[in-house]
């Protein structure tokens, strides 16, 4: 090539790219908005589901041989299990044009191997990484290859105790590897694409145990519940230690998703009144507009007061007691004896009221 002036190059290839997505499941709504993020929030202990896209160079036909290999790294709070002979922990399907939605199943195509992160950046300490790869594309059985073409890999990594909670959150990143030089036949020259990054945030409630002084009040109890499938149910019972005043009075419920709540005192304190049950949402609001998605909001929309802290992923509440007899709470059983027990007593005084009447007309006759 022979350089006369100043000239603009441009390449007419196209190069493979790749990208992650993240499911975003609300247990409280079973919505799934959009479906696909680049962040999500989940209760420690979910699975969450993955979903990787790869596609071809434009000029996908001059190869006689395609290589492509899926680098994935997980954070130490997510769990992969890995793959056996038996049982495959990922899939790979294969889809030949924009408007194949069937997809063909590629998996057995693909070998995986796990190894510890041992690079520098310190999301990642203690993580691992997953690599998926195929030596060969183009000698896969009944598969055509074109510009179109998109390989989507999907699986699910457990958000585990080892998770942190808050704005760091648990990242997890993916490249892909793939043949770059035709003229090599695809099986030497490779390149490798930009990463592509998502996060899962969970996050925390912390209740502190107060009288109507404020003070710390020990010998409480509390079980936190979530609404799933429209009912509520038990996720964690916290209760008291003994009867020492240094112990328990502060609660942490960790590990939560987005979603409502409800917070029932379990276990009173001696002399005092059993609050109400405390229903509450927690709301968070993730900015995926940069390549590093964040943890921008973190509230409960509600009227009881709650202290937000986005860094620790932390909603905080007193919860105060008062000592004192209560009435029975509105639409109660006891209310509504009492309402039987006042009627009765005021129909008897006015029967009383009458007979005394209807005697004293009679003595006057």
């Amino acid at each position: 090539m022979k350089v006369t002036g100043n000239e603009t190059v441009s390449t007419k290839l196209g190069v493979p790219t790749v990208e992650k997505k993240v499911k975003d499941i609300n247990d409280s709504s079973d919505s799934e908005t959009e479906q696909w993020h680049d962040s999500a929030d989940y209760d420690i202990g979910d699975l969450v589901p993955y979903k990787i896209t790869g596609t071809m160079p434009s000029n996908i036909d001059s190869y006689s041989t395609y290589k492509y290999v899926f680098t994935d790294t997980m954070s130490k709070g997510l769990t992969y299990t890995a793959s056996t002979d038996e049982k495959k922990s990922f899939t790979v399907t294969l889809y030949t044009s924009n408007e194949d939605e069937t997809g063909i199943d590629i998996t057995n195509h693909f070998t995986e191997a796990i190894a510890d992160y041992e690079g520098l950046d310190l999301e990642y300490a203690g993580g691992k990484v997953i690599t998926w790869t195929c030596d060969n594309l183009k000698e896969i059985d009944g598969v055509t290859l074109n510009k179109e073409t998109k390989v989507v890999v999907t699986y699910s990594a457990k958000l585990d105790n080892s998770a942190v909670i808050g704005s760091t959150g648990n990242p997890n990143k993916v490249y892909l590897t793939y043949s770059n030089n035709p003229n090599q036949g695809g099986d030497r020259d490779t390149g490798k694409t930009p990463e592509d990054k998502n996060i899962v945030f969970t996050y925390k409630v912390v209740v502190n145990k107060v009288n109507e002084k404020d003070e710390p009040l020990y010998g409480a109890g509390f079980t936190l519940q979530k609404k799933v499938n429209g009912q509520y149910t038990d996720i964690k019972t916290i209760g008291p230690k003994n009867d020492k005043k240094e112990e328990m009075t502060t609660f942490e419920f960790t590990g939560l998703d987005d979603g409502d709540y409800k917070l029932i005192e379990s276990t009173t304190p001696s002399g005092y009144n059993t609050i109400d049950s405390i229903e509450f949402t927690i709301s968070a609001t993730h900015d995926e507009t940069s390549d590093d998605p964040k943890l921008t909001e973190l509230t409960v929309p509600r009227k009881a007061e709650f202290t937000a802290d986005i860094d620790a992923g932390s909603l905080t509440t007193n919860v105060v007691n008062e000592k004192g007899s209560t009435l029975p709470s509105t639409g109660g059983r006891g209310t509504t004896m009492i309402y039987i027990i006042g009627a009765a007593l005021v129909i008897t005084a006015g029967v009383v009221l009458v007979m005394r009447k209807k005697m004293s007309s009679d003595k006057e006759a």
